[in-house]
């Protein structure tokens, strides 16, 4: 059981779900949280990653370090996914493991489940079919911190849990011109094109693909509530073979419907043209998160809302952002 006097230790703090977690964690009154940057800690280093272990009282592990990107980065930098993301998890979970701590949560993606997955996707559609192609690699990454913390978990009767996020947005998002996620790449292109007089923005495909969008302090209030839920609560929403949650929305939209909520809220009153030329990809990608609201949480924050309080957020601080 999890009391206020523990000592939680989040990796990545500095990122965005990172961050969104350590403000969460702070809001429910956990008054002792350790965080180091990479200066302080590189987590590639297996050395290091025992050391602080074991000169640092650590109760409580969140996994929120990772190398992530778009589908340009993925594509251009496979070895780089694959290899610091396995790196990072495999030395945070066998030194958790090594200093007795009595619980961990690892988080994950939705880009586990196969390219043709049933939708919405259940977690028992894990390695059901082939995975999408370009970011193939990650995703074999976070299926390995899934089986690591299953197989510690089976091998050492440990408490690490894992929790597989749909696509996340907001507060300290990547902005990056050609390495970021769909939300902030179009906030930026539609900000820009309004700055420029532009009279209209190009969107990729025909605008009809859904997708869903989480904003991370909802993602952050979805792991501290799975940290915090009893284990054998936990468990029970679980299987042996399949010991993940999902964590979404419960709902999507179509790219058109995103793109014009974006434009809305951004103040660009532009055209909106849709290139056919350009593919689509998949159909629709949703998760199935009936079993998260089994255990006592739902999305609170709608996409309209969040989309308003992220641009307030670039807006602010825009001039220290990555170009």
């Amino acid at each position: 059981m999890l009391n206020k006097e523990d000592r939680i230790f989040v990796a990545g703090h500095r990122g965005m779900v990172g961050s969104a977690i350590v403000r969460a964690l702070g809001r429910k009154g956990y008054r002792h949280i350790i965080t180091r940057n990479h200066s302080a800690l590189d987590l590639f280093d297996q050395a290091a990653v025992r050391s602080f272990f074991k000169n640092e009282t650590v109760d409580v592990v969140v996994i929120a370090a990772a190398k992530v990107g778009g589908i340009h980065a993925n594509n251009t930098y496979p070895a780089e996914f694959i290899y610091q993301n396995i790196m990072i998890e495999a030395n945070l979970i066998h030194q958790a493991h090594v200093s007795g701590v009595k619980r961990l949560l690892f988080l994950g993606s939705s880009c586990i489940y196969p390219k043709l997955a049933p939708q919405p996707m259940p977690e028992s559609a894990l390695l059901t079919g082939t995975l999408e192609p370009t970011n193939e690699p990650y995703a074999l990454s976070k299926i390995a911190g899934i089986k690591l913390c299953e197989s510690y978990n089976r091998q050492y009767g440990v408490d690490f849990r894992s929790v597989m996020p749909t696509n996340l947005y907001g507060p300290n998002d990547n902005f990056h011109s050609e390495n970021s996620h769909v939300v902030p790449a179009m906030m930026r292109r539609f900000h820009e094109a309004r700055l420029n007089g532009k009279e209209s923005v190009a969107i990729w495909g025909t605008g009809k693909p859904k997708r869903e969008f989480l904003h991370v302090d909802d993602m952050a209030a979805a792991s501290v509530h799975v940290l915090e839920v009893e284990k054998d609560i936990y468990n029970a929403s679980c299987s042996p073979m399949c010991s993940h949650l999902n964590v979404g929305a419960g709902r999507d939209c179509t790219i058109r419907e995103l793109a014009e909520t974006m434009a809305e809220v951004v103040g660009f009153s532009g055209k909106l043209i849709f290139d056919t030329s350009k593919p689509d990809g998949t159909p629709r990608k949703l998760l199935d998160v009936s079993k998260l609201s089994q255990i006592g949480w739902k999305a609170s924050i709608s996409l309209r809302e969040g989309l308003k309080s992220t641009y307030s957020w670039y807006l602010e601080n825009m001039g220290s952002l990555r170009k």
